[in-house]
């Protein structure tokens, strides 16, 4: 039992300081590029999307993090990146701009978040992989 709470404390705090962070990262990214359209949360997802590769890539069995694997991916992926990026949120900012009309841009929300995360993520697991080496 004494694991299974120790896990759950690391993905708390890595969520506290994930959601924390996309607060912070939101505001800032609002404040300099307006709010008319979700640029933050399309920043924190390409952003954690690149993040969570590179964990992917040194947790693997020959990554530099394989041997505390169950840590990085309940602390770093689970907690932090998962309190970091905001799918929930792009999906309600989408449904809002398809609800007010604005087909281009939840159009646009789309394509650019699903295809820069992708992009992302792939990006991320190659960085890992060079950290690997």
């Amino acid at each position: 039992m004494g694991e299974v709470l120790k896990s759950y404390f690391w993905v708390a705090v890595g969520s506290a300081l994930g959601g924390m962070s996309r607060f912070w990262v939101s505001r800032f990214v609002g404040e300099r590029w307006g709010e008319k359209f979700p640029w933050g949360t399309i920043v924190i997802n390409i952003s954690g999307s690149f993040l969570i590769g590179i964990f992917l890539a040194l947790t693997l069995p020959e990554g530099r993090l394989n041997t505390s694997r169950s840590f990085v991916v309940q602390f770093c992926m689970v907690g932090i990146c998962g309190g970091y990026t905001t799918f929930s949120s792009f999906s309600l900012q989408t449904l809002n701009l398809a609800r007010e009309g604005q087909w281009l841009w939840a159009a646009g929300n789309i394509v650019i978040s699903v295809f820069a995360c992708l992009l992302a993520v792939w990006l991320g697991f190659i960085l890992g992989q060079v950290i690997n080496r």
